[in-house]
Formats: structure tokens, sequence, C-alpha cells
């Protein structure tokens, strides 16, 4: 790993961010965010939407981090959603499922809108739910089989911790096999790479971007193992009392574990020194897990995206589809 490649020299680090997602990204700039997903034929299908005006919480620290987190859960589950969908629509057209009772009901009761924004909620609040069952509660039970042997609280904390981060590796790692989460992971690697090209002020193209590494310093895995790490500190302050108060304290600690992930990320992305370097390491070993090196059809899709959240593009927001750089096509015949 050369980190010259990771933490460029004279790079002007920017505000935009993305997400890989099903055949496709998503990048949020300052005003918008643009969804691009490459269909079969080579087209690219794009959404462009405003960005959502961030309230007062956004000077508040901690808090920030929390309400962060819960937005970036809730957009990047309905982003992927979308995605799903799209590809769902042009990928096998020829065998569109039916619609299920239910949801036939829901839709007609309450509204398209409604099924889908019930559709998000179920979806992040089962997402949630299991995140937390398995990385959280069930580490700390099986760690609990052991306290017999040893009884230094802070000894079996620091052994839950390392236990919870090797479940979450061997996760990230195993999912890695499968052919359309490699295709993300190709993505992931896709927006870094844009990224890169965009803080070096070079010219946004497949060649350009490709030529950089598919790691970055300030990406949101790295976030993940803040949480890993700020997690095992934190609960070691705790000692290692009856599993049910371990349980109900570490879900009461899960939004200032987030808050403080949040602002340390924060930090370490204004800044570029040893300090920094080391507490991003653990993240960029793990972006060598969850990036992949894309081809130069996913490289367009997330230059496309990046052109059309840039701050000085004044383009209208649209949902069709987008040329090269973005920029909407009426007539879908002519691209």
């Amino acid at each position: 790993m050369d980190l010259k490649k990771i933490f460029l020299k004279d790079a002007c680090p920017t505000s935009i961010g993305g997400q890989a997602l099903l055949e496709g990204i998503v990048m949020r700039g300052p005003k918008k965010n643009a969804i691009a997903i490459r269909l079969p034929d080579g087209k690219i299908h794009m959404k462009v939407t405003e960005r959502r005006k961030m309230g007062k919480w956004t000077k508040w620290p901690i808090l920030r981090g929390v309400v962060s987190f819960v937005i970036s859960l809730v957009d990047g589950t309905k982003d992927l959603m979308y995605s799903a969908d799209i590809v769902e629509q042009y990928w096998d057209e020829a065998d569109q499922q039916e619609p299920g009772k239910f949801e036939k009901w829901f839709e007609k009761t309450f509204g398209a809108k409604a099924l889908w924004n019930f559709l998000v909620y179920v979806s992040v609040i089962i997402s949630l739910a299991v995140s937390i069952g398995v990385f959280v509660l069930l580490p700390t039970a099986i760690i609990g089989w052991i306290d017999g042997i040893i009884t230094s609280g802070f000894a079996l904390n620091i052994i839950e911790g390392f236990f919870r981060l090797a479940l979450f590796i061997l996760y990230v790692w195993a999912i890695a096999g499968v052919k359309d989460i490699k295709t993300v992971y190709q993505y992931h690697g896709a927006e870094h790479k844009t990224i890169h090209c965009l803080e070096k002020n070079l010219e946004l193209t497949p060649d350009n971007a490709q030529s950089f590494y598919t790691l970055h310093p300030r990406c949101g895995t790295s976030f993940l193992m803040f949480v890993m790490v700020i997690a095992i500190l934190l609960f070691s302050c705790f000692g290692w009392p009856s599993l049910l108060w371990r349980i109900l304290s570490r879900l009461a600690l899960i939004p200032v574990v987030a808050g403080l992930s949040y602002e340390l990320l924060k930090w370490a992305g204004r800044s570029d020194n040893v300090v920094v370097r080391i507490l991003s390491m653990p993240g960029l070993w793990l972006q060598k897990i969850t990036t992949a090196e894309p081809d130069k059809d996913q490289l367009e899709v997330a230059i496309c995206a990046l052109k059309a959240v840039l701050p000085d593009n004044e383009d209208p927001c649209f949902e069709g589809f987008c040329d090269l750089n973005g920029k909407e096509i009426p007539d879908e015949s002519t691209n």
C-alpha cells in the first residue's frame, strides 16, 4: 500500500461523496444528488434531485453525527432500492413479478409514495435490527461464556471488541464472492478513483481516473472502523456487568459511538499528519476488501454522476437518460 497514492500531495479535498449501488453509483454534492445506473444496452439512466437542506443540528458536535448517520442510512437505503428497481425494470423486463396482495392493498389504500416510504423504513429497521443483533449483542453474549475464566472486565471488553471486528471483516470478505456484490465493490472503487481525480484538479476522464488507487482516506468504510475502535474503548469504561446490563448499555451508547466516530472522521478528513494516517490505516485495509478495480464503463458512470453534482453545474434536475457528461438526453433514441 503506497500511502503517497492515497494521501495525495497538493490535493484539494471535496465535500462530494458517493455510494456504490447495484450496477451504478450515487454522488452527493453540496446542492444535488445524482444516481447513475448502467443499463444492459450501454445507456446510462440518471436521476438528479435537489439535496435536502440541513438544520441547525449540523452545528452541534456529536449530535450532528448521530443525525447524519440516520439520514445516511435512510437515504442510502432509498438509493439502493431505487437502483434495484431500475435494474429489475431494464435488466429483466420479460420476467416482471406481479405485486403481492398486501402490496396491492397498501398502494391502493395509502398511495404509491406511502408504499415506497413504508418499504424503505421497514428495510432500515430490519437492517438496523440485524446489524445490532449480529455485531453488537451476539458478541457480548458469546464472550460472556468465558467470563468465568477471565475475570478482568477490561480484558473481556477488548476480547469482545476484537471478536466483533473479526466477525464484521469475515462478513465483508464472505459477501465479496457474490457476483452482484463484486460489481458493487467495483463501483465503490470507481467512486474513489473519480473523487481522487477531481481532488487533483485533473480532467474527469476514465483514463485519468483509472490511474488512481481505489482506496480513499475519507471513505465511509473508515467510519465503520472508527465505530469498532471507539466502541471497544467506550464499552470498556463500563466494566463487565450482567448480560442484560451489557446489552442495555451497548444499545444506549450506540448513538454516542456514532457521534464520536463522525467527529473523528470529520477531523481526519481535514488533516494530513502521522496521527491521521495511523488512525486511517484500519479503514484503508478494510477498503482493500470493499473496493475492486473498475472497468472503463463503470468509471464513465461514476464520472457522469459526479459531473451532475458539481457546485457550478446549474442544469435542472431530471430523471431519464444522460450522456457521458451527465447531461439529460430528451430523446433516448439519440443516445
